[in-house]
C-alpha cells in the first residue's frame, strides 16, 4: 500500500493542562515515511504529544508541521491527513463488535465523511467495490488474516488476542489511508515475539511510505526517536487521556 506520507518537524513543542505541563521542549525533524518512536515512562506525556501532532489536542506552546501543515493554527489540515490507533478512551474497539462489522463500520464512515463529493456521487456498486478494497489493502498492510481467526470476520473482538487486537486497531486507522499513522502503547502487553512483530510491522508500513509515530516505552534503534522523559509531576492517565478525550471530542 504505497502512500505519499508526511514529513514531521516540531520546535519547543509542549502542551500544558488543568494539573501542569503534559510534555514540553519537545524538538523532532523525520521525513516523509519515517518510523518515530515517542519514548518514555507511564505518564510522561507520550499520548499527549501523539494526539497533539495528529492534531487531536491544542499545543499550548511552540510549533510543530506535518506534511506542511502548521501546529497548532491548522488542526483541522493536520486531522485530514492523520490518523491515530490504539489509543485508550478515544480510538477503542467495542469488544461486543465483530472484527467485520468494525471493519465495515469504518469503511461506511471514512465514505460518508472522508471522501469527496464526486466520490459520494458515484453508482453504489462502484462504492461497495472500493470499500471493500480499502478493508483488503488495510488487512493486508496490517498482518491481518481473517482466516486465522476463530471465526473469521464474525470473531468477536473480546476473542482476539493483544496482537490481534491491535492489527485491527492499526487496519481500521489505515481505511483511511493516512499520510501519518500515529500508535499509541506499541509494546504493552507484548512479549518479546509480540512486541518484535508490531515493530516488523510498523517498520513496513514506513517502508511504504506512510509516517508512522507510535508510543512505546523503549524504541528500537532505527527509529527517530523522541523522549518525554522530562522530570514534571503529572499523571498521564488523569491529565492526558481525559483531555484527549475532550479535545478529540471537540474535533
Amino acid at each position: 500500500m504505497a502512500v505519499d506520507g508526511a514529513t514531521v518537524t516540531a520546535e519547543g513543542f509542549g502542551l500544558k493542562g488543568p494539573r501542569g505541563w503534559a510534555f514540553r521542549g519537545i524538538d523532532l525533524a523525520a521525513e516523509s515515511g519515517a518510523l518515530i518512536a515517542v519514548e518514555g515512562p507511564s505518564g510522561s506525556g507520550r499520548t499527549s504529544l501523539l494526539l497533539a501532532l495528529t492534531g487531536r489536542m491544542k499545543a499550548t506552546e511552540g510549533t510543530a508541521t506535518v506534511g506542511g501543515a502548521r501546529l497548532p493554527k491548522q488542526l483541522t489540515a493536520v486531522r485530514r491527513i492523520s490518523a491515530p490507533s490504539n489509543v485508550a478512551g478515544v480510538t477503542d474497539l467495542d469488544p461486543a463488535l465483530t472484527v467485520g462489522e468494525h471493519l465495515r463500520e469504518r469503511a461506511l464512515l471514512q465514505h460518508r465523511f472522508g471522501d469527496s463529493v464526486r466520490a459520494l456521487l458515484r453508482p453504489r456498486a462502484e462504492r461497495t467495490a472500493e470499500a471493500g478494497l480499502r478493508i483488503d489493502t488495510a488487512l493486508t498492510a496490517a498482518g491481518l488474516d481473517l482466516e486465522t481467526l476463530p471465526k473469521g470476520a464474525r470473531t468477536a473482538v473480546r476473542d482476539l488476542e493483544r496482537l490481534e487486537a491491535l492489527r485491527l486497531s492499526i487496519a481500521l486507522a489505515l481505511i483511511g489511508r493516512p499520510r501519518l499513522l500515529a500508535v499509541d502503547d506499541l509494546d504493552l502487553k507484548l512479549s518479546d515475539a509480540e512486541r518484535a512483530a508490531a515493530w516488523a510491522l510498523l517498520r513496513s508500513l514506513a517502508a511504504a511510505g506512510t509516517t508512522v509515530v507510535a508510543v512505546c516505552s523503549e524504541a528500537p534503534e532505527d527509529a527517530v526517536t523522541v523522549s518525554t522523559r522530562a522530570e514534571t509531576e503529572k499523571d498521564e492517565t488523569s491529565e492526558g487521556t481525559s483531555d484527549a478525550i475532550t479535545a478529540t471530542g471537540r474535533a
